[in-house]
C-alpha cells in the first residue's frame, strides 16, 4: 500500500548516492523533502567577532544557502521541490509527521553529538507514531559503530589499525532518477524561499569579500568530474607535497567543503579514484594518496563518534592534559592575521576572506598557535576554524623582495622603505621570537607529557593550573620577550 513518505535534508544536500532519498522515493504515493533552517546556527550574533552567527561566520552559511538552492533546482527538474520551513528541528518535523500523514521518514545518520540528541527526539516521536523510520550511514565510507564494535567497543586510535578494521566501503548507488514522487499536501505551512545571505540580519555585508567556493552538488560534480580529468595528478598525489602558497589555483581538489555539507558522496568519490587508478596502473597509496585522504576523514569520524568529550581537553581521555597558556592579546594576533610572521598572517586572512585553507596552511597555523610558538590552547584555535571554515583572501605583501617575504623584520630599513612596509608601523612586529617561544613551548609540553603518564588523577584541573602558573612567572621574568609581543599598528 502506498503512503507518503518524508525525506529531511540536513547534511546529504544531493541526489546522486542518497540510499535515504532513494528508500523514501519507493513506493511512496508522495514525497516531502524538507529542510528545517535552525536558528541556533543560522540566527545573527552581535557579539561574534565576525559578521554571522553564533555558530559560523558568513561564508559558511552561504555555502549552505547555495546548497539548498541547487537542491532544490534539481528537485524540480524531477517534479519535486524542497520544502523549506524554519525553527526548532524538533517540534516542526514532529508537527509535519502528524500534519502530513507520513507513512516513512528517511534520513542520512549523522554522527555528531548535537544531531545524535536532536534525531533521537524525532526518531522516539515517529515510532510510537508509527512511522517507520530509516536513517542509513552514508555521510561516510563505514558505519563508524561497526568499526568500534570490531575493535571490541573502543574506536582504534592510529590510522592504520582503522584502515585494518574498516575493510572495503560498499558500492554508491548508481541508479539515476527521471522523476519523483509528486509533493503532497501542504496547506496552512509557510513554506519559504531560500534566502540571499543578505536577507538573514548579519549586518551590512556590501563591503565583505566572499568566497570565491560555491557550494551545492552540481558544483561539487563539476568540480569532481576536473579534477579526475588529470589522471596523473590523481595518480601521483601525494599529502605531504603540495604547493600550501598557491592561493589563486588552489593545490588541491578543494572537494572537501562539498563532503562535509553531502554535495558529493565520499563512497562515490572513493569509487571513481579508484577507476582512475585502474586505468593508470602505478599510483600512490594510503595514507599520502587521495583515497589516503578520505580515509583519515574515516579516522577522524571514527574517533570523534567513539570518543566523549572528544571536543574538548578536560574530560577527554585520549588528550593530554597540557597547561596552555591563556593570553588575549597573542590569540587575538592570531585570529586577525597580525603575528608579524607573514606566512601565518596570510593563511589566516585567507581563512578569513575565502573560508578556505590548503591542508599543509591549516597545520602551520595550528602548530603556530599551540606547541609551535604562543602556546594557546587548541580550543581556541578550533573555536575559530569552526566558525571560518567553509568545510571549514590570500594576503601576501608583494611589494616586499622575496628574500624578505617570509621574515620581513630581516630587511633592512632603506629595502621597508622601498616597499612602503615599515616593520611596527605598516606591518606589525613579531609577537613573539621564535626561536626563543618554540623552545619555552617544546619545555612545557615535556613537563605536561611527563605529569600525564601519573594517570587520570594527576592529569586534572589543579595541576595544569599549577603548570600554567609556572610557565607565566617564567614569562613574566623575561621583560625583553613580552617587548617583542606588543602590536604595533596604524
Amino acid at each position: 500500500m502506498e503512503s507518503n513518505a518524508l525525506i529531511w535534508f540536513r547534511k546529504g544536500l544531493r541526489i546522486h548516492d542518497n540510499p535515504a532519498l532513494d528508500h523514501a522515493r519507493r513506493g511512496s504515493k508522495h514525497l516531502f523533502p524538507v529542510f528545517v533552517l535552525d536558528p541556533r546556527y543560522l540566527d545573527p550574533d552581535p557579539s561574534a567577532f565576525s559578521p554571522g552567527s553564533a555558530r559560523s561566520a558568513i561564508n559558511r552559511i552561504r555555502f549552505l544557502l547555495d546548497c539548498l538552492s541547487d537542491l532544490d533546482a534539481t528537485l524540480r527538474t524531477l517534479g519535486s521541490r524542497l520544502l523549506l520551513l524554519r525553527g526548532d528541528p524538533v517540534p516542526v518535523l514532529c508537527t509535519i509527521l502528524k500534519d502530513w500523514n507520513i507513512g516513512k521518514l528517511c534520513y542520512e545518520f549523522d554522527t555528531e553529538p548535537y544531531s545524535l540528541a536532536r534525531d533521537k527526539q524525532v526518531k522516539d516521536f515517529a515510532s510510537i507514531s508509527g512511522i517507520e523510520v530509516f536513517s542509513p550511514v552514508s555521510h561516510t565510507l563505514f558505519n563508524p559503530a561497526v568499526v568500534i564494535e570490531k575493535n571490541g567497543g573502543r574506536p582504534p586510535l592510529t590510522y592504520q589499525s582503522f584502515v585494518k578494521l574498516a575493510g572495503k566501503p560498499p558500492t554508491p548507488h548508481t541508479e539515476t532518477y527521471s522523476e519523483l514522487p509528486p509533493v503532497g499536501n501542504v496547506e496552512g505551512y509557510e513554506l519559504l524561499s531560500v534566502p540571499a545571505i543578505e536577507e538573514l540580519g548579519y549586518g551590512d555585508l556590501s563591503q565583505e569579500e566572499f568566497s570565491p567556493f560555491r557550494g551545492g552538488e552540481t558544483e561539487a560534480l563539476k568540480r569532481l568530474k576536473k579534477a579526475l580529468e588529470d589522471k596523473e595528478w590523481v595518480a601521483t598525489f601525494e599529502k605531504p607535497k603540495g604547493d600550501p602558497s598557491a592561493f589563486l589555483k588552489p593545490a588541491t581538489t578543494v572537494l572537501s567543503p562539498y563532503l562535509k555539507f553531502g554535495c558529493l558522496s565520499s563512497r562515490y568519490f572513493y569509487q571513481c579514484l579508484h577507476n582512475v587508478y585502474k586505468t593508470v596502473g602505478k599510483h600512490t597509496s594510503p595514507p599520502v594518496s587521495l583515497v589516503g585522504q578520505l580515509l583519515w576523514r574515516e579516522f577522524f569520524y571514527t574517533v570523534a563518534f567513539g570518543t566523549p568529550h572528544f571536543d574538548q581537553m578536560i574530560g577527554n581521555k585520549i588528550c593530554k592534559q597540557i597547561p596552555w597558556r591563556d593570553d588575549e592579546e597573542l590569540f587575538v594576533a592570531w585570529r586577525e592575521g597580525r603575528t608579524g610572521y607573514p606566512w601565518i598572517d596570510a593563511i589566516m586572512i585567507q581563512l578569513t576572506k575565502w573560508g578556505w585553507m590548503h591542508h599543509l596552511a591549516r597545520h602551520s597555523v595550528a602548530c603556530f598557535l599551540t606547541r609551535g610558538d604562543l602556546f594557546i590552547h587548541w580550543e581556541k584555535g578550533r573555536d575559530v576554524f569552526e566558525r571560518l571554515l567553509i568545510d571549514s583572501d590570500w594576503a601576501i605583501n608583494n611589494d616586499m623582495p622575496k628574500e624578505y617575504i617570509y621574515e620581513p623584520w630581516t630587511a633592512p630599513l632603506s629595502v621597508q622603505k622601498k616597499a612602503n612596509c615599515i616593520i611596527g608601523k605598516d606591518y606589525p612586529k613579531r609577537v613573539v621570537v621564535h626561536d626563543t617561544a618554540s623552545k619555552e613551548c617544546r619545555k612545557a609540553m615535556a613537563e605536561a607529557y611527563a605529569l600525564d603518564h601519573l594517570g587520570d588523577n594527576l592529569a586534572s584541573k589543579e595541576i595544569s593550573n599549577g603548570l600554567r602558573r609556572k610557565l607565566d612567572d617564567q614569562k613574566a621574568s623575561r621583560p625583553s620577550c613580552l617587548e617583542q609581543r606588543k602590536i604595533r599598528i596604524k
